[in-house]
Order: C-alpha cells, then sequence, then structure tokens
C-alpha cells in the first residue's frame, strides 16, 4: 500500500512537467506566428506604400516606343521627381489611357496577378496605362513640320535623331498645336507605329493627355537583364529656346 501510495505524486509530476513543456512549445509556436504575421504585415505595407508614393513596374505594353523601349520591356516609373517639379519635354511618361489609346485587346490579369501586382510584387501590365515621350506642354505650340522636315516647339526645331527609330521620320502627318493648360502632347518614338496625340487630333480632349493622367516617369529598364538602362531626357529638350 505504502509503495503504490509514494508512486502517484511521482507520476504526477512528471504530468505537470510535460502539460509545463507543451504550453512552453505552444506559447512559442504562437509568438513565432504573431512575429512573422506582423512582420509580413509591415513588409507589404512598406511595399505598398512604395508603390504608390515612390516607384511602380510596368511592362510597356507596344512598339510605339521602339528604338528606346521594345515590347514586355520592364520598365520602373518613379514618381519622386514629379513631388517637386512638373513634368518637363522629353521626360518618358507612363499615363492612365485618357480614351482607349491602347486598342489592342488585352487579357485581363487574374485575381492572384491583380494582387501581385497591387502590392508591387509584381509589374503591372499594360492594360490602360501607356508610355510616350513628352514633346509639348502646357502654353507650347508644337508644328510639324519645318522645311527640314523637323518638329518645332515654339518655333525651336528638335533633333530627335539620338531617341527616334532607325530611319524614321519626326512626323508623316502635319499638325499644328497649342497645348492647353494642364495638358500634354505626347509621341511615341517610333513614329509610323504609334497611335499618339497626333492620332487622336479629332477625339475628345484633341489628343492633349491632362498632367494628372500621368503615373510616374519612366527612369531605367528593369528587365531583361541585357537592356537594363537608365533613361535620360535627350539633350534637345535642354535648348533655352524652348522655355516660354
Amino acid at each position: 500500500m505504502s509503495s503504490q501510495a509514494g508512486t502517484r505524486p511521482a507520476a504526477t509530476g512528471k504530468g505537470r512537467h510535460r502539460r509545463a513543456r507543451r504550453r512552453m512549445r505552444h506559447g512559442r509556436l504562437l509568438s513565432f506566428v504573431i512575429e512573422t504575421v506582423t512582420v509580413t504585415v509591415l513588409a507589404l505595407a512598406i511595399t505598398v506604400g512604395l508603390r504608390l508614393f515612390v516607384a511602380e513596374a510596368f511592362y510597356v505594353p507596344s512598339e510605339s516606343m521602339y528604338g528606346t523601349l521594345r515590347k514586355d520591356d520592364r520598365i520602373l516609373a518613379e514618381k519622386i521627381s514629379y513631388l517637386h517639379r512638373d513634368v518637363e519635354r522629353g521626360d518618358i511618361v507612363v499615363f492612365a489611357d485618357p480614351g482607349n489609346w491602347l486598342n489592342e485587346q488585352q487579357k485581363a490579369p487574374g485575381p492572384l496577378r491583380k494582387v501581385g501586382e497591387f502590392v508591387g510584387i509584381l509589374p503591372r501590365s499594360g492594360t490602360g496605362h501607356l508610355v510616350k515621350r513628352v514633346i509639348g506642354i502646357g502654353g507650347d505650340r508644337v508644328i510639324c513640320c519645318d522645311i527640314k522636315g523637323r518638329i518645332t516647339v515654339n518655333g525651336i526645331p528638335l533633333d530627335e535623331k539620338s531617341y527616334l527609330a532607325e530611319d524614321a521620320k519626326p512626323s508623316l502627318q502635319r499638325f499644328d498645336v497649342r497645348v492647353p493648360p494642364k495638358t500634354l502632347w505626347l509621341m511615341g518614338d517610333n513614329r509610323a507605329a504609334s497611335a499618339d496625340s497626333r492620332s487622336h487630333l479629332g477625339s475628345p480632349g484633341g489628343g492633349f493627355v491632362p498632367v494628372d493622367d500621368v503615373v510616374g516617369r519612366a527612369c531605367c529598364v528593369i528587365w531583361p537583364s541585357d537592356r537594363m538602362t537608365k533613361l535620360r531626357p535627350p539633350e534637345t529638350f535642354e535648348n533655352p529656346g524652348l522655355k516660354k
């Protein structure tokens, strides 16, 4: 009897130790889960914040910028510079499609891709966004062409050889426009294959794109790796005569 009575406390003690170890393991697991979820949520919040306010990746949706950009290039559109300066001539900008300019039928991204694009871990597809070069800003008079076939801005001819597609003419379509305030005159570098401001002169808005539709300035090609490069405004737009 006495030996049986003496074994019960020992068994009870082992049970307490096992329960204590289980509680410790559960506590560590819960702490790990809470820490992982917290870090993940913070990382996603930071990523979304960077996408909304700093920079965002996009696919180039067409060949309209060929010579400078190619279809399906991944580019980074930075948003910081436009917090302290206006959109300038020569900038390559990503902007929201102002009226079915990109008339190709594109497959809408699936739910998972939409999530990836929203948080910034995947480049935004071309759906609804285009990439063009700024030729004229509000108040500019843009004309095609002078006697040498060059586009002029405020009477100053542009030397576009450094960024136009090889052997491309500045424009086969003639125009003479005054850019309204807070809008842009945009053209692709592959002029013969770019449905840009010229193609929408008779459409609502007259081919001019509101500055508010600009998402950011394309600052670099980030993929494919053999095409990684910075995108700089051409020297022709630095001509002081362009300033109004």
